[in-house]
């Protein structure tokens, strides 16, 4: 597929995501049109509260197609930040290629470090899952077709959201009938091992701040990382990686990757050569969304878009 083939919206969310023009003035008029045209196509409920916990209402944002054949399928984003920055206002352009798909979208904030420490955006992640499953009828979701994805500590949530049991005991501050699962997970360089950034050659501040002075970091550290989680069973999994990432080290969705493939889960590891930690350029990201496309269609989770 060629830059050019690629659906107008995509488009305009990977210029934007990569702060580059678009250099075809008809392709920005049809754009412009498009854009207009989905402003009409779905119904935006923003800021809508599905926990509160230490004293912080967790939001979220929906964007629901209006005039869907059917219960829609739903991605569920959830921000990065390193869990202590970020918002989920600031990721709107990230949604822009579902919409354009006719899926729904649901926006996730979470509780950074400054109001709770880990594993607090863990359990906010499981949260706002149940969230959206116990209210898939009023907002014509789809619970079967529910996809986490996120970038950087978005990411990790992302996983750890698909990834972890009841058995482990996370989403206990809020309780439910629902099982707790998705379709499939897409994951935008995030951290799958946490330990490994809080002591050694990989610390990183962001990690250790969102630890802070616990005494069992350790122990929360693994209690909160994807890798722990890794079994037979999982849903189709998409790692995004650049391989000069300086800020979560590339080898941490290498480590996921060769993981999931050792218990069978069906994944793909899609590596940006010479990427960082994102603000990839226009051709990588353009890769990145056929890479996306063509996951969503290999697991059942393609379609035609709702709007056109």
């Amino acid at each position: 597929m060629s830059i050019r083939s690629v659906p107008l919206l995509t488009m305009l969310a990977v210029a934007l995501m990569v702060a580059g023009p678009i250099h075809a003035n008809a392709q920005l008029g049809e754009t412009s049109a498009f854009l207009a045209h989905v402003s009409n196509q779905y119904r935006v409920t923003p800021n809508v509260t599905y926990h509160v916990a230490s004293g912080h209402e967790n939001k979220l944002d929906l964007y629901v197609p209006r005039d869907a054949n059917g219960p829609t399928p739903v991605l569920m984003y959830i921000h990065g930040g390193g869990w202590v920055g970020g918002s989920k206002e600031a990721n709107v352009l990230r949604l822009l290629p579902y919409l354009e798909m006719g899926w729904a979208v649901v926006n996730v904030g979470y509780r950074l470090g400054a109001v709770a420490r880990a594993p607090a955006a863990v359990e906010d992640g499981l949260c706002a899952l149940r969230w959206v499953i116990r209210n898939a009828d009023e907002y014509n979701l789809d619970p079967s077709r529910i996809v986490t994805s996120g970038n950087s500590a978005g990411g990790h949530l992302a996983l750890t959201t698909g990834m972890i049991p009841a058995s482990a005991g996370l989403d206990r501050e809020c309780p439910g009938p629902e099982e707790l699962r998705v379709a499939a997970i897409i994951n935008w360089y995030g951290i799958t091992d946490v330990g490994d950034l809080l002591d050694g050659p990989n610390t990183r501040g962001y990690a250790v701040e969102w630890m802070g002075s616990l005494k069992n970091r350790f122990e929360i550290a693994e209690r909160v990382s994807p890798l722990t989680y890794v079994r037979a069973g999982l849903p189709p999994t998409l790692i995004i990686h650049g391989d000069a990432d300086p800020t979560v080290p590339f080898e941490q969705g290498v480590m996921l990757h060769e993981k999931l493939d050792e218990v069978g889960v069906l994944n793909t590891l899609h590596t940006v050569p010479g990427g960082r930690h994102g603000g990839f350029n226009r051709a990588q990201t353009v890769a990145i969304f056929e890479t996306i496309e063509r996951f969503l269609a290999q697991h059942g989770l393609g379609g035609a878009a709702a709007t056109q």
